[in-house]
Protein backbone atom coordinates (compact mmCIF):
# COMPACT_ATOMS: atom_id res chain seq x y z
CA UNK A 1 0.00 0.00 0.00
CA UNK A 2 1.25 3.48 -1.51
CA UNK A 3 2.39 6.14 1.69
CA UNK A 4 -1.05 8.33 1.78
CA UNK A 5 0.20 11.28 4.15
CA UNK A 6 0.95 14.64 2.67
CA UNK A 7 3.60 15.43 1.33
CA UNK A 8 6.20 16.99 3.22
CA UNK A 9 7.31 20.52 2.59
CA UNK A 10 3.97 21.26 0.51
CA UNK A 11 2.03 23.96 1.85
CA UNK A 12 -0.94 23.02 -0.64
CA UNK A 13 -4.15 21.49 0.98
CA UNK A 14 -2.20 20.04 4.29
CA UNK A 15 -5.72 19.26 5.66
CA UNK A 16 -5.99 16.40 2.21
CA UNK A 17 -4.84 13.47 4.58
CA UNK A 18 -8.04 11.64 4.88
CA UNK A 19 -8.58 7.83 5.22
CA UNK A 20 -12.12 7.01 4.11
CA UNK A 21 -14.47 8.58 1.23
CA UNK A 22 -18.40 9.01 0.84
CA UNK A 23 -18.89 8.23 -2.57
CA UNK A 24 -21.77 10.54 -3.20
CA UNK A 25 -23.64 8.56 -6.46
CA UNK A 26 -24.99 5.28 -7.70
CA UNK A 27 -24.56 3.29 -10.25
CA UNK A 28 -21.65 2.05 -11.85
CA UNK A 29 -19.83 5.56 -10.94
CA UNK A 30 -20.36 4.67 -7.34
CA UNK A 31 -18.46 1.00 -7.85
CA UNK A 32 -16.06 2.44 -10.42
CA UNK A 33 -14.74 4.88 -7.65
CA UNK A 34 -15.15 2.82 -4.80
CA UNK A 35 -12.59 0.02 -6.80
CA UNK A 36 -10.26 2.58 -7.21
CA UNK A 37 -10.08 3.32 -3.45
CA UNK A 38 -9.90 0.32 -2.62
CA UNK A 39 -6.53 -0.26 -4.54
CA UNK A 40 -5.28 2.80 -2.49
CA UNK A 41 -6.25 1.55 0.80
CA UNK A 42 -8.93 3.72 1.15
CA UNK A 43 -12.30 3.28 3.61
CA UNK A 44 -15.69 3.56 1.33
CA UNK A 45 -18.66 5.21 2.44
CA UNK A 46 -21.19 4.60 -0.36
CA UNK A 47 -25.01 6.35 -0.12
CA UNK A 48 -28.17 5.24 -1.27
CA UNK A 49 -31.80 5.66 -1.98
CA UNK A 50 -34.48 3.36 -0.85
CA UNK A 51 -34.93 2.73 -4.69
CA UNK A 52 -31.27 1.31 -4.27
CA UNK A 53 -30.69 0.16 -0.82
CA UNK A 54 -31.24 -3.23 -1.88
CA UNK A 55 -28.75 -2.82 -4.72
CA UNK A 56 -25.41 -4.98 -4.87
CA UNK A 57 -22.96 -3.27 -5.23
CA UNK A 58 -23.38 -1.49 -1.78
CA UNK A 59 -21.37 -4.62 -0.85
CA UNK A 60 -18.16 -3.52 -2.44
CA UNK A 61 -18.39 -0.20 0.31
CA UNK A 62 -16.95 -0.55 3.89
CA UNK A 63 -20.17 1.10 5.12
CA UNK A 64 -23.90 1.59 2.98
CA UNK A 65 -26.19 4.31 4.21
CA UNK A 66 -29.51 5.23 3.15
CA UNK A 67 -30.25 9.01 2.81
CA UNK A 68 -33.53 9.51 1.84
CA UNK A 69 -36.46 8.58 -0.56
CA UNK A 70 -36.01 7.89 -4.01
CA UNK A 71 -36.71 11.10 -5.84
CA UNK A 72 -33.07 12.51 -6.77
CA UNK A 73 -34.02 15.95 -4.74
CA UNK A 74 -34.78 13.93 -1.71
CA UNK A 75 -31.63 11.77 -1.61
CA UNK A 76 -28.06 12.42 -3.97
CA UNK A 77 -29.41 16.17 -4.48
CA UNK A 78 -29.82 16.68 -1.02
CA UNK A 79 -26.76 18.33 0.27
CA UNK A 80 -27.89 18.36 3.71
CA UNK A 81 -28.79 14.55 3.90
CA UNK A 82 -25.19 13.79 2.40
CA UNK A 83 -23.12 16.24 4.46
CA UNK A 84 -24.94 14.81 7.93
CA UNK A 85 -24.20 11.19 6.55
CA UNK A 86 -19.94 12.49 6.00
CA UNK A 87 -20.28 13.35 9.79
CA UNK A 88 -22.09 10.19 10.76
CA UNK A 89 -19.39 7.87 9.37
CA UNK A 90 -16.30 10.02 9.71
CA UNK A 91 -15.68 10.31 6.32
CA UNK A 92 -12.79 12.56 5.46
CA UNK A 93 -13.46 13.55 1.63
CA UNK A 94 -16.52 13.00 -0.40
CA UNK A 95 -16.15 11.51 -4.52
CA UNK A 96 -19.71 13.15 -6.44
CA UNK A 97 -18.85 10.68 -9.37
CA UNK A 98 -20.45 12.77 -12.42
CA UNK A 99 -23.78 14.56 -12.52
CA UNK A 100 -26.17 15.07 -9.31
CA UNK A 101 -23.74 17.21 -7.31
CA UNK A 102 -20.56 16.87 -9.26
CA UNK A 103 -20.64 20.62 -10.26
CA UNK A 104 -22.37 22.18 -8.00
CA UNK A 105 -20.32 24.96 -6.31
CA UNK A 106 -22.22 25.02 -3.28
CA UNK A 107 -21.46 21.61 -2.20
CA UNK A 108 -18.12 21.91 -2.31
CA UNK A 109 -17.77 24.98 -0.71
CA UNK A 110 -19.88 22.75 1.93
CA UNK A 111 -17.52 20.27 2.15
CA UNK A 112 -14.54 22.16 2.60
CA UNK A 113 -16.21 24.23 5.30
CA UNK A 114 -16.95 21.09 7.32
CA UNK A 115 -13.08 20.40 6.75
CA UNK A 116 -13.56 17.57 4.28
CA UNK A 117 -11.96 17.30 1.10
CA UNK A 118 -14.52 17.43 -2.23
CA UNK A 119 -12.47 15.12 -4.94
CA UNK A 120 -13.03 17.58 -7.81
CA UNK A 121 -12.32 21.44 -8.31
CA UNK A 122 -12.66 24.29 -5.83
CA UNK A 123 -15.68 25.95 -5.53
CA UNK A 124 -14.50 29.27 -7.46
CA UNK A 125 -13.72 26.79 -10.42
CA UNK A 126 -16.51 25.18 -10.65
CA UNK A 127 -18.73 28.72 -10.88
CA UNK A 128 -16.79 30.39 -13.09
CA UNK A 129 -16.60 27.28 -15.61
CA UNK A 130 -20.05 26.62 -14.77
CA UNK A 131 -21.06 30.29 -16.13
CA UNK A 132 -20.52 30.11 -20.02
CA UNK A 133 -19.86 34.00 -20.06
CA UNK A 134 -17.35 33.58 -17.58
CA UNK A 135 -15.76 30.50 -18.89
CA UNK A 136 -15.12 32.06 -22.20
CA UNK A 137 -13.91 35.20 -20.70
CA UNK A 138 -11.18 32.92 -18.76
CA UNK A 139 -10.71 31.02 -21.78
CA UNK A 140 -9.91 33.80 -23.97
CA UNK A 141 -7.49 35.36 -21.68
CA UNK A 142 -5.50 31.66 -21.62
CA UNK A 143 -6.13 31.94 -25.32
CA UNK A 144 -7.94 28.97 -25.87
CA UNK A 145 -10.24 29.55 -29.23
CA UNK A 146 -13.55 30.16 -28.81
CA UNK A 147 -16.45 30.36 -30.93
CA UNK A 148 -17.14 33.66 -33.04
CA UNK A 149 -19.41 35.51 -30.46
CA UNK A 150 -18.88 38.52 -27.60
CA UNK A 151 -18.26 37.28 -24.27
CA UNK A 152 -20.48 39.15 -22.31
CA UNK A 153 -23.90 38.70 -21.44
CA UNK A 154 -26.98 39.85 -24.23
CA UNK A 155 -28.10 42.96 -23.84
CA UNK A 156 -32.19 43.92 -23.49
CA UNK A 157 -32.35 45.84 -26.11
CA UNK A 158 -33.52 43.98 -28.84
CA UNK A 159 -31.73 46.52 -31.25
CA UNK A 160 -29.03 46.03 -29.68
CA UNK A 161 -29.35 42.29 -29.75
CA UNK A 162 -29.71 42.49 -33.47
CA UNK A 163 -26.60 44.12 -34.39
CA UNK A 164 -24.50 41.98 -32.38
CA UNK A 165 -26.11 38.97 -34.58
CA UNK A 166 -25.72 40.77 -37.65
CA UNK A 167 -22.12 41.54 -36.71
CA UNK A 168 -21.62 37.61 -35.90
CA UNK A 169 -23.79 36.50 -38.89
CA UNK A 170 -26.33 34.45 -39.31
CA UNK A 171 -27.06 31.88 -38.49
CA UNK A 172 -26.52 32.55 -34.82
CA UNK A 173 -27.15 30.13 -31.61
CA UNK A 174 -28.97 31.93 -28.32
CA UNK A 175 -27.75 29.91 -25.34
CA UNK A 176 -28.24 30.63 -21.44
CA UNK A 177 -25.04 31.60 -19.55
CA UNK A 178 -25.90 28.86 -16.67
CA UNK A 179 -27.00 26.01 -19.32
CA UNK A 180 -25.66 22.35 -19.88
CA UNK A 181 -26.47 18.88 -21.24
CA UNK A 182 -27.76 20.49 -24.56
CA UNK A 183 -31.11 22.79 -22.58
CA UNK A 184 -31.77 26.24 -22.68
CA UNK A 185 -30.31 27.14 -26.52
CA UNK A 186 -31.48 28.03 -29.99
CA UNK A 187 -30.65 28.21 -33.13
CA UNK A 188 -31.45 30.94 -35.70
CA UNK A 189 -31.56 31.29 -39.39
CA UNK A 190 -32.31 34.74 -40.26
CA UNK A 191 -33.15 38.03 -38.16
CA UNK A 192 -37.06 37.52 -37.92
CA UNK A 193 -37.06 34.81 -36.29
CA UNK A 194 -34.39 36.41 -33.67
CA UNK A 195 -36.32 38.49 -30.89
CA UNK A 196 -38.75 35.55 -30.47
CA UNK A 197 -35.54 33.15 -29.83
CA UNK A 198 -34.49 35.12 -27.10
CA UNK A 199 -37.83 35.43 -25.43
CA UNK A 200 -38.50 31.62 -25.29
CA UNK A 201 -34.91 30.96 -23.92
CA UNK A 202 -34.73 33.66 -21.75
CA UNK A 203 -37.87 31.77 -19.86
CA UNK A 204 -36.65 28.90 -20.35
CA UNK A 205 -32.88 29.02 -18.78
CA UNK A 206 -34.91 31.39 -15.75
CA UNK A 207 -36.85 28.30 -15.10
CA UNK A 208 -34.10 26.12 -15.52
CA UNK A 209 -30.85 27.56 -14.22
CA UNK A 210 -32.12 30.31 -11.83
CA UNK A 211 -30.85 33.30 -14.32
CA UNK A 212 -32.23 34.56 -17.68
CA UNK A 213 -28.37 35.56 -18.42
CA UNK A 214 -27.96 34.33 -22.53
CA UNK A 215 -24.93 35.20 -24.69
CA UNK A 216 -24.87 34.40 -28.17
CA UNK A 217 -22.36 33.08 -30.69
CA UNK A 218 -22.06 31.98 -34.43
CA UNK A 219 -23.80 28.37 -35.06
CA UNK A 220 -21.31 26.14 -36.79
CA UNK A 221 -23.29 23.82 -39.21
CA UNK A 222 -20.97 20.73 -39.58
CA UNK A 223 -19.14 21.05 -36.28
CA UNK A 224 -17.53 17.57 -34.69
CA UNK A 225 -17.46 17.44 -30.74
CA UNK A 226 -14.08 17.19 -29.68
CA UNK A 227 -12.88 16.84 -26.17
CA UNK A 228 -9.82 17.28 -24.21
CA UNK A 229 -8.80 15.72 -21.14
CA UNK A 230 -7.18 17.39 -18.39
CA UNK A 231 -6.08 16.19 -14.99
CA UNK A 232 -4.39 19.37 -12.50
CA UNK A 233 -2.45 18.85 -9.30
CA UNK A 234 -2.50 21.62 -6.53
CA UNK A 235 1.02 22.39 -7.06
CA UNK A 236 1.18 24.04 -10.72
CA UNK A 237 1.24 20.22 -12.30
CA UNK A 238 -1.26 19.73 -15.28
CA UNK A 239 -0.64 17.75 -18.05
CA UNK A 240 -3.92 16.88 -20.85
CA UNK A 241 -4.48 13.48 -21.78
CA UNK A 242 -5.94 13.20 -25.32
CA UNK A 243 -8.62 13.73 -27.42
CA UNK A 244 -11.55 12.06 -27.37
CA UNK A 245 -14.84 12.69 -30.87
CA UNK A 246 -17.96 12.41 -28.62
CA UNK A 247 -20.00 13.70 -32.17
CA UNK A 248 -22.11 10.31 -32.87
CA UNK A 249 -25.11 12.35 -30.13
CA UNK A 250 -28.83 12.29 -29.98
CA UNK A 251 -30.63 15.62 -28.75
CA UNK A 252 -27.10 16.71 -27.17
CA UNK A 253 -26.70 13.63 -25.51
CA UNK A 254 -23.58 10.80 -26.32
CA UNK A 255 -24.30 7.69 -27.64
CA UNK A 256 -21.05 6.30 -28.68
CA UNK A 257 -17.67 8.32 -27.49
CA UNK A 258 -14.18 7.00 -29.33
CA UNK A 259 -10.48 8.26 -29.12
CA UNK A 260 -8.33 9.42 -30.54
CA UNK A 261 -10.05 11.69 -32.62
CA UNK A 262 -9.30 11.06 -36.33
CA UNK A 263 -7.94 13.20 -38.75
CA UNK A 264 -7.10 16.16 -36.38
CA UNK A 265 -3.28 17.30 -37.12
CA UNK A 266 -1.26 16.21 -34.25
CA UNK A 267 0.07 19.38 -33.91
CA UNK A 268 -3.02 21.72 -33.79
CA UNK A 269 -4.17 19.20 -31.09
CA UNK A 270 -0.43 20.02 -29.40
CA UNK A 271 -1.28 23.46 -29.81
CA UNK A 272 -4.91 23.37 -28.16
CA UNK A 273 -4.66 20.56 -25.46
CA UNK A 274 -1.28 23.11 -24.69
CA UNK A 275 -3.47 26.15 -24.40
CA UNK A 276 -5.94 24.32 -22.11
CA UNK A 277 -3.75 23.31 -19.93
CA UNK A 278 -2.74 27.12 -19.21
CA UNK A 279 -5.83 27.84 -19.19
CA UNK A 280 -6.16 25.75 -15.85
CA UNK A 281 -3.39 27.08 -14.35
CA UNK A 282 -4.40 30.40 -14.93
CA UNK A 283 -8.30 29.38 -13.04
CA UNK A 284 -6.08 27.37 -10.11
CA UNK A 285 -7.93 24.26 -11.66
CA UNK A 286 -7.65 20.95 -9.62
CA UNK A 287 -8.58 17.48 -10.24
CA UNK A 288 -10.06 16.17 -13.67
CA UNK A 289 -11.73 17.83 -16.25
CA UNK A 290 -13.34 17.90 -19.80
CA UNK A 291 -12.54 20.88 -22.26
CA UNK A 292 -15.28 20.66 -24.94
CA UNK A 293 -14.94 21.80 -28.34
CA UNK A 294 -16.53 22.08 -31.77
CA UNK A 295 -13.96 21.60 -34.24
CA UNK A 296 -14.77 22.56 -38.18
CA UNK A 297 -12.77 23.45 -41.04
CA UNK A 298 -9.59 22.02 -39.37
CA UNK A 299 -10.09 25.08 -36.34
CA UNK A 300 -11.13 24.48 -32.59
CA UNK A 301 -13.91 26.15 -30.74
CA UNK A 302 -14.26 25.64 -27.11
CA UNK A 303 -17.79 25.60 -26.08
CA UNK A 304 -17.70 24.57 -22.50
CA UNK A 305 -15.77 22.45 -19.73
CA UNK A 306 -17.16 19.60 -17.55
CA UNK A 307 -15.56 20.36 -14.23
CA UNK A 308 -15.98 16.67 -13.36
CA UNK A 309 -14.98 13.28 -14.29
CA UNK A 310 -16.72 12.08 -17.48
CA UNK A 311 -19.13 9.25 -18.67
CA UNK A 312 -16.44 8.06 -21.33
CA UNK A 313 -13.11 8.60 -19.38
CA UNK A 314 -12.28 4.57 -19.96
CA UNK A 315 -11.44 5.66 -23.40
CA UNK A 316 -9.05 8.35 -22.27
CA UNK A 317 -7.83 5.55 -19.48
CA UNK A 318 -7.68 2.79 -22.38
CA UNK A 319 -5.46 5.00 -24.48
CA UNK A 320 -3.85 6.88 -22.47
CA UNK A 321 -3.22 4.02 -19.86
CA UNK A 322 -3.95 7.23 -16.95
CA UNK A 323 -6.21 5.73 -14.18
CA UNK A 324 -7.92 8.84 -13.89
CA UNK A 325 -9.96 8.35 -11.12
CA UNK A 326 -6.64 6.97 -9.13
CA UNK A 327 -5.08 10.51 -10.40
CA UNK A 328 -8.16 12.06 -8.70
CA UNK A 329 -7.71 10.63 -5.35
CA UNK A 330 -3.97 10.90 -5.37
CA UNK A 331 -4.80 14.75 -6.29
CA UNK A 332 -7.25 15.36 -3.63
CA UNK A 333 -4.52 14.02 -1.10
CA UNK A 334 -2.31 16.46 -1.77
CA UNK A 335 0.32 14.39 -3.58
CA UNK A 336 2.02 15.87 -7.03
CA UNK A 337 1.31 14.09 -10.72
CA UNK A 338 2.26 10.84 -11.13
CA UNK A 339 2.98 11.50 -14.41
CA UNK A 340 4.65 14.48 -16.96
CA UNK A 341 3.14 15.57 -20.64
CA UNK A 342 6.33 13.91 -21.73
CA UNK A 343 4.76 10.74 -20.28
CA UNK A 344 1.35 10.65 -22.01
CA UNK A 345 1.37 8.78 -25.30
CA UNK A 346 -1.42 7.58 -27.25
CA UNK A 347 -1.79 3.49 -27.53
CA UNK A 348 -4.55 2.00 -30.52
CA UNK A 349 -7.98 3.16 -30.31
CA UNK A 350 -10.60 2.80 -28.09
CA UNK A 351 -14.76 2.91 -28.37
CA UNK A 352 -17.11 3.23 -25.95
CA UNK A 353 -20.95 2.23 -25.98
CA UNK A 354 -23.76 3.84 -23.57
CA UNK A 355 -25.79 0.85 -23.11
CA UNK A 356 -28.94 2.04 -21.17
CA UNK A 357 -32.55 0.49 -20.00
CA UNK A 358 -34.71 1.86 -22.77
CA UNK A 359 -36.37 1.30 -26.23
CA UNK A 360 -34.38 0.83 -29.16
CA UNK A 361 -36.67 3.04 -31.40
CA UNK A 362 -38.62 5.13 -29.10
CA UNK A 363 -35.90 5.60 -26.59
CA UNK A 364 -39.02 5.19 -23.77
CA UNK A 365 -36.98 4.59 -20.45
CA UNK A 366 -37.33 0.78 -19.56
CA UNK A 367 -37.69 0.10 -15.79
CA UNK A 368 -38.18 -3.13 -14.24
CA UNK A 369 -36.39 -6.21 -13.23
CA UNK A 370 -33.05 -7.84 -14.94
CA UNK A 371 -33.64 -11.66 -15.57
CA UNK A 372 -30.02 -12.17 -17.00
CA UNK A 373 -26.80 -11.13 -17.95
CA UNK A 374 -24.42 -12.01 -20.07
CA UNK A 375 -21.36 -9.97 -20.52
CA UNK A 376 -18.36 -9.94 -23.16
CA UNK A 377 -15.06 -10.91 -22.81
CA UNK A 378 -11.46 -11.23 -24.67
CA UNK A 379 -8.83 -9.35 -25.05
CA UNK A 380 -9.21 -5.54 -25.28
CA UNK A 381 -13.11 -5.80 -23.30
CA UNK A 382 -13.90 -3.59 -20.37
CA UNK A 383 -17.37 -3.31 -19.14
CA UNK A 384 -18.37 -0.83 -16.36
CA UNK A 385 -21.47 -2.08 -14.66
CA UNK A 386 -23.29 -2.62 -11.74
CA UNK A 387 -26.20 -4.47 -13.01
CA UNK A 388 -26.39 -8.40 -12.50
CA UNK A 389 -29.24 -10.84 -13.01
CA UNK A 390 -31.89 -9.72 -10.25
CA UNK A 391 -31.16 -5.88 -10.31
CA UNK A 392 -34.25 -3.95 -10.74
CA UNK A 393 -34.08 -0.66 -12.88
CA UNK A 394 -35.11 2.38 -11.34
CA UNK A 395 -37.56 4.95 -13.22
CA UNK A 396 -36.14 7.17 -10.84
CA UNK A 397 -32.62 8.11 -12.57
CA UNK A 398 -30.56 7.98 -15.71
CA UNK A 399 -31.28 4.83 -17.66
CA UNK A 400 -27.73 4.31 -18.18
CA UNK A 401 -27.13 0.25 -16.98
CA UNK A 402 -23.54 -0.61 -18.70
CA UNK A 403 -20.71 1.06 -20.61
CA UNK A 404 -19.16 -1.81 -23.18
CA UNK A 405 -15.53 0.01 -23.82
CA UNK A 406 -12.77 -1.69 -26.57
CA UNK A 407 -9.63 -1.10 -26.96
CA UNK A 408 -7.43 -2.47 -30.31
CA UNK A 409 -4.15 -0.99 -32.10
CA UNK A 410 -6.07 0.80 -34.49
CA UNK A 411 -9.78 1.85 -35.29
CA UNK A 412 -10.62 -0.94 -38.08
CA UNK A 413 -9.84 -3.23 -35.27
CA UNK A 414 -11.78 -1.53 -32.45
CA UNK A 415 -14.19 -1.27 -34.68
CA UNK A 416 -14.14 -5.40 -35.52
CA UNK A 417 -14.12 -6.19 -31.67
CA UNK A 418 -16.82 -3.75 -30.21
CA UNK A 419 -19.38 -5.59 -33.37
CA UNK A 420 -18.08 -8.60 -31.68
CA UNK A 421 -18.77 -7.33 -27.98
CA UNK A 422 -22.32 -5.91 -28.60
CA UNK A 423 -22.91 -9.71 -30.61
CA UNK A 424 -22.02 -11.21 -27.29
CA UNK A 425 -23.21 -8.85 -24.71
CA UNK A 426 -26.68 -9.80 -23.69
CA UNK A 427 -29.72 -8.72 -20.70
CA UNK A 428 -32.95 -9.94 -20.77
CA UNK A 429 -36.24 -8.41 -18.44
CA UNK A 430 -35.56 -5.14 -19.80
CA UNK A 431 -35.38 -3.45 -23.53
CA UNK A 432 -32.19 -2.17 -23.87
CA UNK A 433 -30.17 -0.20 -26.97
CA UNK A 434 -27.61 -2.50 -27.78
CA UNK A 435 -29.87 -3.76 -31.00
CA UNK A 436 -29.10 0.72 -31.60
CA UNK A 437 -25.90 -0.22 -31.09
CA UNK A 438 -25.08 -2.66 -33.24
CA UNK A 439 -26.86 -1.28 -36.19
CA UNK A 440 -24.64 2.53 -35.75
CA UNK A 441 -20.95 0.18 -35.80
CA UNK A 442 -22.40 -1.26 -39.24
CA UNK A 443 -22.88 2.26 -40.26
CA UNK A 444 -20.56 3.12 -43.23
CA UNK A 445 -20.28 6.85 -41.96
CA UNK A 446 -19.48 5.87 -38.67
CA UNK A 447 -17.01 2.91 -40.08
CA UNK A 448 -15.31 5.71 -42.33
CA UNK A 449 -14.70 8.09 -39.38
CA UNK A 450 -15.09 11.41 -38.76
CA UNK A 451 -18.83 12.24 -38.99
CA UNK A 452 -20.32 15.49 -37.61
CA UNK A 453 -22.46 16.32 -34.32
CA UNK A 454 -25.76 16.19 -36.88
CA UNK A 455 -25.14 12.13 -38.25
CA UNK A 456 -26.38 10.31 -35.70
CA UNK A 457 -30.45 12.15 -35.51
CA UNK A 458 -29.74 12.49 -39.43
CA UNK A 459 -29.15 8.54 -39.53
CA UNK A 460 -31.96 7.82 -37.04
CA UNK A 461 -34.70 9.87 -38.99
CA UNK A 462 -33.73 7.51 -42.04
CA UNK A 463 -33.98 4.50 -39.69
CA UNK A 464 -37.56 5.21 -38.78
CA UNK A 465 -38.68 6.10 -42.13
CA UNK A 466 -37.80 2.67 -43.10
Amino acid sequence: MMDLSPIKGDTADQKAAFDSVLIANRGEIALRVQRACRELGLRTVMVCSEADRDADYLAAADTAICIGPAPPGQSYLNKSAILLAMKLTGAGAVHPGYGFLSENAAFSEAVDQMGAVFIGPRADAIRTMGDKIAAKKAMMAAGVPCVPGPDSALPDDPAEIGKIAAEIGYPVIVKAAGGGGGRGMRVVHDPDALSDAVLVTREEARRAFGTPELYIEKFLEHPRHIEIQVLCDNHGGAVWVGLRDCSMQRRHQKVVEEGPAIGIPAEAATFVGNRCVEACRQIGYRGVGTFEFLYENGEFYFIEMNTRLQVEHPVTEMTSGVDLVRQQLLVALGHRLEIEQDDIACDGHSIECRINAEDPYTFAPSPGLITGVRLPGGPGVRVDTHVAAGYRVSAHYDSLIAKLIVHAPTREQAIMRMRRALDEMQIGGVSTNLPLHREILQDPAFAAGGPDIHHLEKWLAARGAQ
